[in-house]
């Protein structure tokens, strides 16, 4: 049967796929052997419908498809009316810092807040501008004026009440500066003041850098900063429900990168952030928030630079001691990616070459026996089942679609036996041996 997929999908898939990466668009259409996965994430989904929140730690090898599953994630959320946001944890971005970095961090969720009708992120503008018009309706309705009256200049303080009373009662920190801020917006909104609405939003993003700045701007007394910012995203849950949203998801990608910080005493910090939002969301203490973590299994399990060099993060992350590669349980906080065998990789290559020739408009020569010669081929190299990845696996078989293309005459045999595999991984082992600062 044909795929029904859009061509912007199908280009965004061959182009993220040929460069490494994983597509932000069109996911579902390559996804082979996580249906078991995404039945446990459905249900935890509908659990933080209902008011509770969640964290997940989604452990898998480099390559292994952890970014992918993240992506996916984001599909099936917003498709159950979340608002979903991604960010990767880098030398800059962190949970925990007194210089900036973790209001980075910050930003770049608010950046990259997604929902079904804007799946590539930039929403949060639509979400505000979507929010404002339920307020603006909602005073029109309770002070019986006209809908076409409301936006006048002489009802404004009337708005601006009732945005201060929607705030207060979704803020518990921040609350009055936060509505001070989307009363600008507003006020940016109705007089079609673009440097206003602008200052608003890049306060709600956390690129204030000085308080006199944003005061200037915005006559506020406060920035978001890296001690603040949670608060922040906590707020931003309550509201996204408050405007009928089901909650707000996070998604923080390459984990591993809170492994490599040098010194212990600033990983121990960043450790007690996570350790903090999985309270948090286990206990009750926040509703409608669900936080994804995506890194290597040195990231989870090493006892000097990993989490369970943190003793709580370590009792409460341990697997179930009665779990098995049979018997898998997917309700416990980490879930370990198994990779994909060989039949659900057989799978997933014929997906791709039938998505490839939509891409060009194309019908390659390439059979399922071409496929099969190609997969025995890269898995019978020599340390294929040691560290050949996934990703090294896609990315060499749409290599090889990218030369036929453009070669019509070129040996596919031969480009097939010319295959060779490399160590991608990092080396992150080595880094216990590096003198802590």
């Amino acid at each position: 049967m044909a795929l029904k997929i859009k061509s912007k999908e199908a280009t965004a898939i061959i182009n993220s796929l040929s460069g490494g990466v994983v597509p932000r668009i069109g996911v579902q259409y390559i996804t082979v052997g996580r249906q078991l996965e995404i039945e446990a994430f459905t249900s935890a989904l509908d659990d933080v419908k209902n008011g509770h929140s969640m964290v997940k730690f989604w452990i898998g090898d480099f390559g292994s498809g952890k970014s992918f599953m993240l992506h996916l994630l984001n599909i099936v959320a917003t498709k159950q009316k979340f608002v979903v946001a991604n960010a990767d944890f880098t030398p800059d971005n962190r949970l925990y810092s007194n210089d900036g970095k973790a209001v980075a961090l910050y930003s770049a969720i608010m950046d990259n807040i997604a929902i079904q009708t804007k799946p590539e992120g930039g929403a949060l503008p639509t979400l505000l501008d979507k929010w404002i018009e339920q307020v603006v309706s909602k005073t029109a309705q309770l002070n019986n004026i006209p809908i076409t009256k409301i936006r006048d200049e002489c009802y404004f303080n009337l708005i601006q009440e009732n945005i201060m009373q929607t705030v207060n009662e979704v803020t518990e920190t921040g609350g009055f500066d936060f509505g001070v801020v989307v009363i600008k917006y507003y006020e940016g909104y109705i007089k079609n003041d673009d440097y206003l609405r602008r200052s608003a939003l890049k306060w709600l993003k956390g690129e204030y850098r000085t308080k006199t700045e944003a005061r200037q701007d915005l006559g506020v007394r406060e920035i978001i900063n890296d001690l603040n910012y949670y608060d922040m995203l906590k707020n931003f849950s309550r509201l996204f429900v408050s405007m009928g949203y089901s909650g707000f998801m996070i998604n923080l990608d390459e984990a591993v990168n809170l492994y490599k910080i040098s010194t212990s005493a600033t990983r121990a910090k960043n450790y007690e952030k996570i350790l903090t939002i999985f309270n948090d969301c286990f206990q009750g203490k926040v509703a409608n928030l669900f936080i994804n973590f995506a890194g290597t299994k040195e990231f989870l399990e090493n006892e000097r630079r990993g989490l369970f060099s943190y003793d709580a993060l370590k009792t409460r992350l341990e697997s179930n001691k009665f779990e098995t590669a049979k018997h898998r349980d997917f309700a416990q906080p980490v879930i370990k990616l198994a990779p994909l065998d060989h039949n659900e990789i057989f799978v997933l290559l014929k997906k791709l070459k039938e998505i490839f020739d939509l891409n060009f408009g194309i019908e390659l020569n390439i059979s399922e026996h071409d496929i099969q010669l190609f997969m025995e081929e890269i898995f019978n190299k020599p340390g294929a089942d040691e560290f050949l990845t996934p990703r090294e696996v896609i990315r060499d078989f749409l290599n090889i679609l990218s030369i036929l293309r453009q070669n019509p005459k070129a040996d596919k045999s031969s480009l097939i036996l010319d295959i060779e595999i490399t160590d991608e991984r990092p080396d992150e082992k080595n880094l216990d041996s590096i003198e802590e600062l």
